[in-house]
């Protein structure tokens, strides 16, 4: 796939996600509240707001295309974060399987290289 096939599809997923972080935000704040502990429930209200945060930055990936290959490996890291952070919060809130919790920050390290590649590959 060419580099405008792959900022395409930053594009979309971004939106989606977008998209899929509002819903899981509103699935939190009222279907989950009365199921979830206090704690669980911040657990899975940080997993929507990095998703929507990182969407957000899938979506200025695709937008400010430099044609640099770090804006390229800046995507990837975000999508991966997403996957790899929120998919962990999410699933760690809903069946409180704590060992999960130990691969959150490998989610979080993708985040802040891919803000990292950004910068610098808008900057290249």
């Amino acid at each position: 796939m060419n580099e405008e096939g792959i900022m395409k599809h930053f594009f979309i997923l971004g939106a989606a996600l977008a998209g899929l972080s509002v819903v899981a935000g509103a699935f939190g704040a009222h279907a989950l509240k009365s199921k979830l502990t206090p704690e669980l429930l911040t657990i899975f209200e940080t997993a929507a707001r990095y998703q929507m945060y990182h969407a957000l930055g899938l979506i200025m990936v695709a937008v400010v295309n430099e044609g640099s290959i770090l804006t390229t490996i800046a995507g990837w890291m975000f999508l991966g974060g997403i996957i790899i952070f929120s998919g962990s919060l999410y699933i760690l809130s809903l069946t409180g399987i704590r060992w999960l919790g130990a691969i959150t920050p490998i989610g979080g390290l993708a985040f802040i290289i891919g803000w990292v590649c950004l910068a610098i590959g808008f900057r290249a």
